[in-house]
C-alpha cells in the first residue's frame, strides 16, 4: 500500500517538474515574471469580457471564441480569436476592437489579434455561464 502512494507522490512530482520545465530553446521564467504574466493574463481575460458580438448577449471569452492568449517578454499580446462563422456580421470590426481593448490594458505593450478558423467554432465551446444565458446548455 506504502507503494501506490509513493508511486503517486512520484507521478506528481513528475508531473510539476514537467510543468516548470521551459520548451526547449526557453528560460524559466522568474516567479516575479511569472506572478506578473499571470496578472497581465488576468487583466487581458477580464477586457476580453467586455468584448461583445452585438448580436449576441454574451462576451467573446464566455463564448469560446478565445483560443489562445500569450505574453511576450516585452508584455506584448498575441490572441488567436474566431468567429461564429466566417459570414459573421462583425468579421471587420471585431478584432480590431479586441486588439485596442487588450492594448489599453494598463501594463500591455501592444496586442496583435489573430482570426483562426481551426477548430470551427460551435456553440459547445461556451462556457457554462453562457450557455445557460443563451439557454443552450450542451
Amino acid at each position: 500500500m506504502d507503494d501506490g502512494r509513493h508511486a503517486r507522490d512520484d507521478a506528481v512530482d513528475n508531473a510539476q517538474a514537467f510543468l516548470d520545465t521551459p520548451p526547449e530553446g526557453e528560460e524559466a521564467l522568474s516567479p516575479e515574471r511569472r506572478a506578473r504574466v499571470d496578472a497581465l493574463g488576468a487583466n487581458v481575460i477580464a477586457a476580453l469580457k467586455t468584448c461583445y458580438d452585438p448580436e449576441i448577449p454574451v462576451d467573446i471569452y464566455e463564448l469560446g471564441l478565445i483560443y489562445k492568449i500569450d505574453i511576450d517578454d516585452d508584455d506584448r499580446v498575441f490572441v488567436d480569436m474566431t468567429l461564429t462563422s466566417p459570414m459573421c456580421p462583425v468579421a471587420e470590426t471585431l478584432p480590431p476592437h479586441v486588439e485596442m481593448t487588450v492594448a489599453a490594458v494598463e501594463g500591455v505593450s501592444g496586442c496583435t489579434v489573430a482570426v483562426v478558423w481551426e477548430p470551427p467554432w460551435n456553440p459547445s465551446m461556451m462556457s457554462e455561464e453562457a450557455q445557460l444565458e443563451l439557454g443552450m446548455i450542451y
